[in-house]
């Protein structure tokens, strides 16, 4: 067997077959268009940490560790946001598609959004099927280097960050649903 075809054996067996092909920034790259050209891929996974944030309306707590063995799309977002306005109908239409065992939208209102502003924002933009989690002490914020909202993060099952992207963009596209449906498939 040639050597260039030991090289994708070999990374699939280092970093595992599913790891390889959702950091794989190579990969990914191509499936960028139009807003989501902005999507920054990390070449390496970045350690996310396991800072709590609190649970829609039960007054419990959370953290990011807890959604590890699935691909998370992690929005930070506030109500008084207008491209969060924007973009949010179109990030519940991600969890709609792939939303499952292997991939799960989380928003995560951050700063001061009172539970009523938040539930009547997602009223107002007839989003029912995502949740409705704060980061009121800006704690995950914090850690993750939110400078700006919207600010969409997605990790890996292992917790790891593999892309971010700074501002609005179009979830709905072609493009954003080919990324999802790719990462979704590697970790089959």
């Amino acid at each position: 067997m040639r050597l260039f075809r030991l090289i994708p054996l070999y990374t699939a067996l280092a970093l595992g077959a599913n790891a390889a092909l959702a950091a794989d920034a190579e990969t990914l790259a191509p499936l960028r268009d139009g807003s989501l050209k902005r999507l920054i891929l990390h070449k390496e996974p970045k350690p996310v940490e396991a800072v709590e944030f609190e649970l829609e309306d039960d007054g419990g707590t959370a953290s990011l560790a807890d959604y590890k063995g699935k691909y998370v799309l992690l929005n930070f977002w506030a109500t008084w946001c207008a491209p969060c306005r924007k973009e949010m109908p179109q990030i519940a239409e991600l969890q709609d598609e792939f939303g499952g065992d292997k991939f799960e939208v989380l928003t995560l209102a951050t700063g001061r959004n009172s539970p009523a502003g938040i539930k009547k924002f997602f009223d107002e933009n007839g989003i029912d099927n995502l949740p409705r989690h704060q980061d009121p002490k800006q704690a995950v914020a914090r850690e993750m280097g939110v400078i700006g909202l919207p600010i969409t993060v997605i990790i890996d099952p292992e917790g790891n960050e593999i892309a971010r992207l700074i501002g609005d963009a179009e979830w709905n596209s072609d493009s954003a649903k080919a990324i999802i449906s790719t990462l979704v498939e590697a970790n089959s």
